[in-house]
């Protein structure tokens, strides 16, 4: 077994999550365990699907099963990788990912629709993530490169109950403290040094913010994340989905 394929343990903890198997309607796939394997080697290789080994089988079959998983969402909804117990802490964060040619094929309007956008090293898209205190990944959201961080802060966070919220100051945000505060969390976040008003914030927490870092630094380990390669946003975002779910297993 490679080391970036799941064990046993690891397909029996997700394994009711994944569609196809025996009791589902429709046809069920020949080896649920042996396709996603098959992915993670995509992703973690960034190699193109016509590279694919032999040993997953053929790689037009494995494409097409892929395709039609990203576009029906089962590899952003089945797959899941959300928690909402209370009480946690959650840490937010964004990544810029430089796209290659081959994703940056699009004009001007497509290329909004699909998370690409200009920023000052190029054509990028941006991953606005939030995590745990363990740095398990909640939730991300995709956009262009150019793309102000405050501006994905309110809906990363709705809908979780933590104790704490840790993110830097590109998001001191009024907005984003009452939002914060209307969870009933604390928000630790430094403030912005032309704040008129200047706040205080827990700098023994804030010290714990290095959390979302090393998460974002695990999921550049597989390559078809950390240099984005996909035109199609859907494809790209189902790929950190199923990233995003190896962190928790």
């Amino acid at each position: 077994m490679k080391r970036y394929e799941l064990n046993r343990e690891q397909w029996c903890r997700i394994e009711p999550f994944i569609p196809g198997k025996i009791g589902d309607r429709g046809r069920h796939g020949a080896d649920n365990l042996l396709f996603i394997n098959g992915v993670l080697w995509v992703l973690r290789s960034g190699a193109h699907w016509h590279d694919l080994p032999e040993r997953y089988g053929k790689w037009k079959t494995a494409h097409k099963r892929f395709t039609r998983w990203a576009q029906a969402r089962y590899l952003g909804k089945d797959i899941r990788c959300f928690d909402r117990r209370p009480g946690q802490s959650i840490y937010y964060d964004r990544q810029h990912d430089r796209a290659r040619s081959s994703a940056g094929r699009l004009r001007k309007r497509g290329a909004r629709r699909e998370a690409l956008g200009r920023s000052r090293g190029g054509l990028s898209t941006k991953i606005h993530m939030c995590v745990d205190a363990s740095g398990r990944p909640l939730r991300f959201i995709l956009t262009g490169g150019q793309r102000n961080d405050c501006t994905q802060a309110l809906d990363l966070i709705s809908g979780f109950r933590p104790s704490h919220v840790l993110a830097d100051k590109g998001y001191d945000s009024d907005n984003i403290l009452d939002a914060i505060a209307s969870m009933k969390a604390v928000p630790v976040i430094p403030p912005r040094s032309n704040r008129k008003i200047r706040r205080t914030y827990d700098r023994e927490i804030y010290k714990c913010r290095n959390i979302i870092e090393r998460t974002f630094n695990k999921l550049k380990h597989w390559r078809r994340l950390s240099t984005r390669y996909d035109r199609k946003a859907i494809y790209f975002s189902a790929f950190i989905h199923l990233a995003a779910a190896t962190l928790w297993l």
